[in-house]
This record gives C-alpha cells, sequence and structure tokens, in this order.
C-alpha cells in the first residue's frame, strides 16, 4: 500500500459540468475515492461544483475536430498538449474515461511508462462497433491499457468482441453506484387502481428511443401521464408525435435538471420509464430511480435485468404495444407497485459509490505494481 495519496489523471473531453450520466458518475467516483488525489482534464466552461470535486482541474485547449480527415492531427495536437501535463502532474496511473474516444487515445500514446486503466461508458462502444476507424482507435486503446473497466459484464462483453477477444484478461467488470444516502422515499403510498404519474429521464435521442414511451401511451387503456426530462436532437420531434397522437395534457417535456433537482422530483411519480432500444452501458438512472422507491418498467436489453436485480416490469425493446400493456398491467395491479417498491429500494443499496471508488482503487494499486 501507499504511504501517500494515489496521485491519478483523468478526464471527460467535454465541458465540465454535469450534463451526463457519465461525467456525474465521474464528479462522484473521485470524491469517493479514499486516499488519492485527482486531476481532471476537461473542457471549458467549468461548473462551479466541479473546482471542488478535484484536487486540480485543467481545462484542455486543443480545438476539437473528433471527425472527418482532420482527425489525425487533431489527435496529434492533443497528445502535445496532454503530453505536456502527464509530465507536469507526474501521475502513478492515468484512467482513460470513453475507452476509444480522442482523449483516450492521447493519453495512453504519451503516457510512457506510466500504467493506463481504461474505462467504458458505451457510447464508445457503440461508435467501434459501427466504424471501422472507430474501432481501430478503441483497439489501439485497449492494447496499451494494462486493465479495462466495465460497468456490466454485458457491456464487458461487446468489448470483447469488438477487440476480438485479445483482451480478455485485462476486462474487469465494477459496477458504477450512486450516493444512496441523498435519495429521499415518496410521501404518497402507492395504493389504490388508476392512471400512473410517469417519468422518463434521459437524452432524447434514437437510442434512448422515448419515442416508445409517447406511442404506448396513446395505446393504453387508462389515461397515464408521462414527464419527460432531457434534451436532446429529437425533442422537436418528440413533442409533435405527441400532439399528432392527442397527448398534449398527457405528456410534458420538462429540460435536463442538474441532478439535485431530479431527485427532489422523482419521489412524486409512480413509477419510471426506461425506453433505450440498443446499449445501454449501465443505466445509473434507473438505480436512481430505484433509490427514490420507483418500480421501474424496463426495456428487456441484456444487462438491464441483471442491474436492476429483477426489481422491475419488462417490455419489448422498442414496442409500445408491449410497453402499453405493461403500464396498464401496473396500474392495475397497487399491491405489485408496492412489492415492486420495496424491493426497488433493496436493490439501489447494492450501488453505493463508496464501493465503486473502493474497487478501482484496489485495481489502480493492483496496476501500479
Amino acid at each position: 500500500m501507499p504511504t501517500r495519496p494515489l496521485n491519478i489523471l483523468t478526464g471527460i473531453n467535454r465541458t465540465s459540468t454535469p450534463s451526463s450520466g457519465s461525467l456525474i458518475l465521474v464528479h462522484d467516483l473521485y470524491r469517493a475515492m479514499p486516499d488519492t488525489r485527482t486531476t481532471f482534464l476537461g473542457r471549458a466552461p467549468v461548473d462551479h461544483a466541479w473546482k471542488t470535486a478535484f484536487d486540480q482541474l485543467i481545462t484542455l485547449s486543443t480545438p476539437k475536430r473528433p471527425h472527418g480527415p482532420a482527425f489525425g492531427p487533431y489527435v496529434d495536437e492533443l497528445t502535445r498538449e496532454v503530453g505536456a501535463l502527464i509530465k507536469e502532474s507526474r501521475p502513478d496511473a492515468i484512467h482513460a474515461q470513453y475507452l476509444g474516444f480522442a482523449l483516450s487515445l492521447a493519453l495512453t500514446r504519451t503516457a510512457g511508462s506510466i500504467p493506463v486503466i481504461a474505462i467504458a461508458h458505451g457510447p464508445d462502444v457503440m461508435a467501434a462497433e459501427r466504424d471501422t476507424s472507430e474501432r481501430g482507435v478503441l483497439n489501439e486503446v485497449a492494447a496499451a491499457s494494462a486493465a479495462i473497466v466495465a460497468p456490466t459484464p454485458a457491456l464487458a462483453d461487446r468489448i470483447d468482441r469488438v477487440t476480438g477477444r485479445r483482451f480478455s484478461d485485462r476486462l474487469t467488470v465494477i459496477p458504477w453506484g450512486i450516493r444512496p444516502g441523498d435519495a429521499r422515499l415518496r410521501t404518497q403510498p402507492l395504493t389504490g387502481t388508476g392512471p400512473l404519474s410517469l417519468v422518463h429521464a434521459g437524452r432524447l435521442d434514437d437510442n434512448k428511443s422515448t419515442i416508445t414511451a409517447v406511442e404506448a401511451l396513446s395505446l393504453t387503456d387508462q389515461p397515464h401521464h408521462l414527464t419527460v426530462i432531457g434534451e436532446g436532437t429529437l425533442q422537436e420531434h418528440l413533442q409533435q408525435r405527441a400532439v399528432e397522437l392527442g397527448l398534449r395534457d398527457r405528456v410534458r417535456f420538462v429540460p435536463f435538471l442538474p441532478r439535485a433537482e431530479l431527485w427532489r422530483l422523482l419521489p412524486d411519480f409512480d413509477a419510471f420509464v426506461f425506453t433505450t432500444t440498443g446499449l445501454e452501458a449501465f443505466g445509473l438512472v434507473l438505480i436512481e430511480a430505484q433509490a427514490h422507491g420507483l418500480p421501474v418498467v424496463y426495456s428487456n436489453l441484456p444487462g438491464v435485468k441483471e442491474t436492476l436485480g429483477g426489481a422491475g416490469v419488462p417490455y419489448t425493446p422498442g414496442v409500445p404495444r408491449s410497453l402499453t400493456v405493461a403500464l396498464d398491467g401496473m396500474g392495475r395491479a397497487p399491491h405489485r407497485r408496492k412489492a415492486l417498491s420495496k424491493a426497488a429500494l433493496d436493490n439501489a443499496r447494492r450501488y453505493d459509490i463508496a464501493a465503486t471508488g473502493r474497487r478501482l482503487r484496489e485495481l489502480t494499486i493492483r496496476v501500479t505494481s
């Protein structure tokens, strides 16, 4: 065991604000990791809370050019900038967030003898599965890493396949977590039949498939209400579709909310609706909902049931009618909702960010030895 704090260099090549699950996770993770000193590389503007979450926060200056023929020169320039920062901070280990993205590539190319742990978040793996050049980047980062961390066995298997199973012995599963002590429970009991007050939170894009929830609502026997929290490329289309389906009064759209505000609202709902149709790295928002006692209706993707611990109601991904059946069934069964709420709370307790931090620190100590 080291006699001084473990010095870690990490970063996400985006604005340093809590704008996504991955950024929120990293913010919580390094605050929860014991006996470490963390330098974080990010982009301006920097949210005030981020200035206190890390021992040092450095904003990258290399202009982003993540696609096309400019990608190669961009990575070269970013590598030079990152190399200078590594020499200055002299970390014991590097945590390369987003396995296969530009910052991870720059970190691995300039790490030298400093061990690298690559940490997958999901979009990086999806990019590698659909694009040859992205796959090459991911494989280069994987080859240069002493360990590769994924939050679920399902995502670890996807990484294993996209790398041709050449790095199976480097793969480690460390589940993500939340700060469960910050959650509060609903004050109203889950009793009575009738329409449900539903909530969905996340990016509004093709993979999250929020359209499934909107269209399912138009088919239900009961007039359930849905609150959609988030922003994205499909926001306008979703709003128009809700109007076309006559759901103007039953679907409400709320812009992205910081975690503290989202958590204040969650106990006011009857259930959480999860609609992703493609890859889901972990589903951190599912654990957030469960920590507030919400039953979860979820698209039955690989790994999601394991994350939820069976404490949810599955439906066929991307099929509105299947979701409709699940929602109406839950609306007619208050006793089942109550049982699911208790099971949700029990499951959420398995995912404490403090445990995530301890396990990642232990892995880091192993690779630095």
